[in-house]
């Protein structure tokens, strides 16, 4: 049995017009992936409407949810909402290999006339991915102060303060020449 089965979409039987799934991932859904996750406990939903067309289909994905990262900041770990949106467009084609490589376009994909399934497990792994940030750091508090650990908050400042305290002499030249 198909590991990630429950991701195909079986649309030749599919009426043309707007079809809604739904899918719940968790870390199990990451086990099918090779490469290092750098976040844990992923309670996303995944709702997606297949717009099914005479040879193509428009899909749009909707990412919810949370998954747990650290903090660049301070190293203590944080629930990070998931929220973004993101549309993929299929084509149903006689020689999608060849289209597949030559399009530079990511978000146009194309498959065989002859398929009778669409497999969409890359898909939401990638957009999972991409709905996590790149710079991770907690959210601030309801009264505006850092929502990091505040005794790594003090040793950065305490660290910055020493940094300007011991500031080199040879690049006190180089200051006038900082805002241009």
């Amino acid at each position: 049995m198909k590991p990630l089965r429950e991701f195909d979409i079986a649309f030749v039987g599919l009426t043309p017009g707007v079809h809604s799934f739904q899918y719940e991932i968790g870390d199990s859904f990451f086990d099918n992936y090779e490469g290092p996750q750098d976040f844990n406990d992923c309670a996303a939903t995944v709702k997606l409407n297949l717009d099914k067309k005479n040879n193509f289909f428009l899909l749009k994905f909707e990412i919810g949810g949370k998954v747990t990262v650290t903090c660049d900041r301070c190293g203590e770990p944080f629930d990070m909402q998931l929220w973004d949106e993101f549309d993929q467009i299929v084509k149903l084609v006689d020689n999608p290999d060849e289209l597949n490589s030559e399009d530079e376009n990511p978000d146009v994909a194309y498959i065989s006339k002859t398929e009778s399934h669409l497999s969409v497990a890359n898909w939401i792994y990638e957009f999972i991915l991409l709905s996590i940030p790149m710079q991770r750091i907690h959210p601030d508090n309801a009264d505006g102060s850092s929502g990091c650990n505040p005794k790594v908050i003090e040793m950065l400042e305490r660290m910055n303060q020493q940094t300007k305290e011991n500031d080199n002499p040879i690049w006190k030249g180089l200051d006038k020449f900082k805002d241009n």
